[in-house]
Parts: structure tokens; sequence; C-alpha cells
């Protein structure tokens, strides 16, 4: 994590730029909550998950799963908790390109830490700018190459058999017409924490930067992760006191599992036309597969209009985003003016997770087979107006809009045609007001519209149990967002503050469980208020602090009826929501402190805390995940003699053995809430770089 400020000796405080708003400026003069975080120039972790760089900034709830098949578990300010995988809620970006879907689904997979150059946060009402899903925004950026060709090779191992080789190229160019360029591949594998988690990862990152003569600049970008990973899903309670390393299929005969390959990619380009104009585009390109195994039993399956026990689809997406940028065209006001694009196109099937003998871990029968397609075109524009010398008024409007269409190709008797499509569409306003109090003090107010449509796995089963196919009667959430913020650099540290409410309408929530499928509704009203504070210092020398602390009371603020189990009306299919139940997936709290001795060479050490409260499992808040302290420590060395590097670690995670919960599964219909953390684990590495 990049701690900013220097010692009190020295006035020279260094300047922070963001581009989280579209347009590069100082940290203290963003009417925003931005939190910068510098990729470490030690490395201290595996660099497999980027919830190793993440766990102290405010507002951000980023579980590790230990599950390599589901993905972390991220959400800001409550926005994304709900997910029982993937990303939901809010926008994740890698060098400009979209990691998230046009319907608000996305993946951390594919972020490669070996070759990160930083990671920008946005949280709160200026996400909006990001259109649909943007409850938050990460935006994580790679490195370009630079001065002398140079090699990286590394090797790490830890617990579970845990094991990562990377290597990297880079170099700079001095001529236009040359790219500089930074290649980056790395293979990690694990027999897993617990029973049945195995996962074999593989991920390859280039980027190619040309600096052209006429002030331009282009970057190429291409990635591809391959994932195989076993899936030892979530527990009841008394499984996970009991054994917390079982997997929830004792005899495992249903072999859950989930094969992920994903290749992309694509181009940016920024062009100064003159001191005032100034164009950028981005175009992108790409393609998932996803084959999951699940654990429905073939009882479940007799129903003709289940979509059986495997999933498996082919995604293409791709996209373009152009802007221009106007600068002093009227006195200090900085004009933006852009239109996005983003369509999927998915070859969808289902099938019957069992064969003709009662086999189970298997592809069986087809029992589903669709073409989804998304699309949205969002023109928006920004403005930003120093009307005083210390006050700024930016504002942005966005229209954004989701269009949906499923073409059904299995229809068989009891199963009809299930074809149909919906839109979705917003105009979402942002504004906010900035003051610089003090060359080192700035103070803001802002205000901006959410918008949040059901992703399409969100809508693929509906929650009438008549009826099969997507449930397009399930609305998008719509929010309104506000914050007032305090930021301060001064020789004591880099300070931010701030206080936040989100009122939403149609939430989207659990609607129960059929035949062992998700579905969703929506809640008239929730409510989400809190405030989050962080500190980061260089206390002295090369000792480092980093500190956040953050609070969130979550709730619903309707009540939300019931939906009736026609066969059995003594188990509803989803249970009333009363008003004042506690949003689940949210922990109340939140705080993490971390110290480093960070020399530019020599020994290196690190001590972090962090702190989780509570969590509810359901919304009817029938338990929770226990809250929990877990304490981690690294050690190092790092040696460098002209043109060579080498970096040795040696980290223990969960110092103290705590056995807790690290995320929830919401709304589990089995009870299944609770998926372990690892217990008290290690991990050490090096890394040796030549310079030619």
């Amino acid at each position: 994590m990049a701690l900013y400020a220097q010692d009190t000796a020295a006035y020279q405080l260094p300047v922070i730029s963001v581009q989280a708003v579209r347009t590069e400026n100082e940290l203290l003069q963003v009417p925003a909550s931005i939190q910068k975080v510098q990729a470490p120039e030690s490395q201290l972790n595996t660099n497999v998950n980027v919830s190793e760089l993440l766990q102290g900034v405010a507002g951000l709830q980023i579980n590790n799963r230990e599950n390599y098949a589901q993905d972390l578990q991220i959400s800001m300010r409550g926005f994304g908790a709900r997910s029982t995988f993937g990303v939901r809620g809010i926008r994740l970006y890698v060098d400009g390109i979209p990691a998230t879907m046009p319907d608000g689904q996305g993946q951390s997979s594919n972020i490669d830490l070996d070759s990160l150059d930083n990671i920008e946060v946005l949280t709160g009402p200026f996400s909006s700018l990001y259109g649909n899903s943007s409850g938050g925004t990460i935006l994580t950026e790679t490195k370009e190459g630079q001065g002398k060709d140079s090699i990286q090779v590394g090797l790490n191992a830890g617990s579970h058999h845990k094991q990562q080789a990377n290597i990297q190229l880079q170099g700079g160019s001095d001529q236009a017409n040359q790219p500089a360029y930074v290649i980056s591949s790395s293979y990690f594998d694990t027999d897993g924490f617990r029973d049945h988690s195995a996962a074999r990862k593989v991920l390859n990152n280039a980027k190619l930067t040309w600096n052209l003569e006429d002030g331009s600049k282009i970057n190429w970008l291409i990635n591809r992760v391959d994932i195989n990973a076993d899936d030892p899903q979530g527990l009841n309670r008394e499984q996970w006191k009991a054994n917390p390393k079982q997997v929830n299929d004792a005899k495992n005969i249903y072999d859950v599992r989930k094969e992920i390959e994903q290749t992309q990619t694509g181009l940016t380009w920024n062009k100064p036309l003159n001191d005032q104009n100034e164009l950028y585009g981005m175009v992108y390109l790409g393609n998932r597969q996803v084959v999951q195994y699940q654990s429905i039993p073939s009882s479940a399956q007799k129903n003709p209009r289940h979509a059986g026990g495997v999933i498996d689809f082919d995604r293409d997406y791709y996209g373009a985003d152009f802007r221009w940028i106007g600068k002093e065209l009227l006195p200090n006001t900085t004009f933006i003016a852009g239109l996005a694009f983003d369509q999927m196109r998915e070859d969808r099937q289902g099938y019957e997770n069992f064969d003709a003998t009662g086999r189970y871990g298997v592809k069986g029968d087809l029992r589903r087979d669709e073409n989804n397609t998304l699309w949205n075109l969002d023109p928006y524009i920004q403005a930003s107006w120093q009307f005083l010398p210390t006050w700024h008024l930016d504002a942005g409007l966005r229209y954004s809009n989701v269009h949906y269409e499923s073409n059904d190709h299995y229809i068989v008797a009891g199963n009809g045609d299930d074809s149909g499509s919906t839109d979705y569409q917003k105009l979402l306003p942002s504004v906010a007001l900035g003051w610089e109090i003090l060359p080192e003090l700035y103070a803001y107010t802002s205000y901006g519209k959410g918008f949040e449509t059901p992703t399409f796995t969100e809508m693929a089963y509906n929650t009438d149990p008549l009826k099969s196919g997507m449930n397009f009667e399930l609305k998008a959430a719509s929010s309104d967002n506000y914050e007032l913020g305090l930021k301060s650099q001064n020789p004591f540290g880099l300070f931010t503050f701030a206080v936040f409410q989100t009122d939403t309408e149609n939430d989207i929530v659990t609607a129960g469980t059929r035949d062992g499928r998700a579905t969703f509704r929506n809640a008239d009203k929730t409510t989400r208020q809190g405030l989050e504070l962080s500190w980061q210092q260089k206390i002295w020398a090369a000792l480092n602090i980093q500190s956040s602390l953050s609070y969130i009371d979550a709730e619903f603020d309707s009540n939300t009826a019931e939906i009736a189990n026609p066969n059995d009306s003594t188990k509803p299919y989803a249970k009333a929501i009363n008003k004042g139940n506690k949003i689940p997936g949210i922990a109340k709290n939140q705080a993490f402190v971390g110290l480093a001795w960070q020399p530019e060479q020599g020994f290196q050490a690190g001590l972090e805390a962090r702190y989780m409260d509570k969590i509810y499992v359901d919304d009817i808040n029938s338990d929770t995940a226990p809250s929990y302290t877990v304490v981690a420590a690294n050690v190092g060395y790092l040696w460098v003699n002209q043109d060579w590097k080498v970096n040795t670690y040696a980290r223990v995670d969960n110092l103290f053995d705590r056995n807790y919960v690290g995320s929830v599964i919401v709304n589990d219909s089995n009870g299944r809430f609770f998926e372990p953390a690892d217990g008290r684990n290690f991990s050490v590495g090096m890394s040796v770089n030549k310079t030619f």
C-alpha cells in the first residue's frame, strides 16, 4: 500500500495524481472518495489475489473465499454484498478496459498483480459516471515498459502445497515507432485449505506502449486466464464448528467444480489536438467460456422446466468508449463528452449432471439451450468549473441503458418457448461542490443517482414455480447517493474522511431457491449510511503506517412479502423481510492497521491487523458469521547491486490461528452460509531481476 506523506522535517509533499473521474487531477482537488494504492516495490505476498493489496481500503469489503471456483467477494458501501460468486454492483477495469459485462457481472481473476502499477478505488456518488452497476469502481493500471530491457523470474510456495512461478520481461523505447513492452506470465496451483478445493490458474498478460511523435499515446493489451478449480461449497454452522476443512458433500459424489477460459484484448489511444482539446478512444473484445458442475440431485431435475446441474456457456463480448476533453473553452472550465458501447453475446446450455447409470459429476442430457444478447449505448457529459479561486463545481450526466434479449432453442413437452426481451434505462446525474479551505485541506459535498440492473444470471430463473425461462419481471435498482468529505495531506500524513447515505428503491434480493436454482426479486426500499476514515503516514525513516476505519448501517426500509410455496404452505420459497432487518453480507464495522519497514533496499518487515464485525447471513437475519480479528506478519530482504535485484520474503497469515468464517454465501437456501477461512498459513518467495 502506498504511503505518501514525508517526515515532518520535509514540507515538499508529493503530488498524488488520480484519473478515476476521467481527467488527471490531484487527489486533494477531486470532490470524490478516491483511494490510490501503489504496487509495493518489494513483494510481500504470493501475488495471486487482488485482496492481498486492498485489505486496508476504507469502504471496501473484500474477502477471499478460499474457493477459486467462485472468485473474490467484493462489496463497496454494501453494493455487491449479495453476490454468491463473481462480482456484482461495482465495476472493474484493467488498463481502462472493462472487466465487468454490460449487465453488471464482473470478475477479478484476470488482474495480473505481477505487472501491476497501481489501483484506484472510487466509492460514492461519482461512481455513477461509469453507468450501470457502478455502486463503486475499481480501476487497475499495469506497468509500462521503462528503461533498459530486463527479465524477472519468481517462485513462491506456501501451505497446502501452494506454488506460483512467474516470469516478466520488460523494456522501454526512445523511438516513436518502437513500443515499450511488459510481458508477464504466471502459473499457480494449490491443493486448497479445504477438502476438494484444489485449483490451478495460468495467467498471461502483455502490454505494448507507443509514445508517438505527434504527442499521442497508444496502449495495446492482451490477457488470457485459464482456471480449473474444485468447489467445496459452503457449510452450515454445525459442519463449520465440527470441521471447517470438510467439503459440504462428504462423499464428494457430485464432484462440484468449474473450468474457466478467458481471452481479451484492447487498445487505448490518447491524442492531444492542441493545448485545449484532447481525444481518447478505447476498443476491446474478448471471449469467456465457463463449464460448472453443481450439486443438484437428479430428483430436482425431474421437473421438465429445470435447466439441469451443469452450466455451460460461451460468451463473446466487445465494446468501445470515445470521448473528447476540452479545457479552457470557458474560463477555468473543463468539458468532457463521450459515448460508451458494450455488447455481450452468449451461447448458454444446461445439462443434467448425471449419466444413464446415475453417476454424478458428468455432463448428461441437454436441458437448456439459448442465445442471450445484451448491449448498452451510453452517452455522457461532464464539466468541471473553478468559479472562485478556492471553489470547484463538478457535474456529470450519463444516460445508462441496458437491452436484454433471450432466444430459447430448447422447446420440448412441458417446457415451452421462453424467448423474450426487456430494456432498462436511467438518466444518471451527479454533482459536487468542492472547497479548498487551505492548500492542504479540501472539503466537498456530492450527490449522484445510481442504477443497477439484474445480471443475466439473476434473471435466469423465474420466481413463479409454474413458469420457466427468464425472469423479465425483475426490476433494476435505483439509488440516491449523498456524501460529505474532507481530505488533508500535510506533514502529519494523508487523511481522508467521508460520511454517506444511500437510499435505494427496488434493491435486488433473493426470492428463494427452486430445485437448486437461486431466484431473485425486488425489495421496495433499503438504506445504507455510514462513515469512512483513513490515515497514512511515514512515521520515521522507512517506517510507514496505514490505517482505516469503516462503519455502515445497512437495513431494509420497507416490508417485503413472502413468496408462498404452492406445494407446502409451511415452507415458503422466500420468507417475508421485515422493515429494520439488516442487509446480509455487510459488516457494520471494519478496521485495519498496518506497520511496514520498507527501505529502498535491505531488511524489510511488516505487521498487519484486520477486524471484521459480524455479518448477517440472510434477509431474515436468522444467523450471523461471528466477528473476528486476524493478524499477519512478513519479513524479507531486498538486495540491489547494479543490474541485479533479488527480493526474498516470508509471510504468515492468521498468525494466532483463529477459526473464523472468511465469507458468507448470502441467503443459501440449504443453510450452508459459511465459507471457512484458512488457519495459520505460511508462504515464502524469491524473485531475481536482471537488467541488460
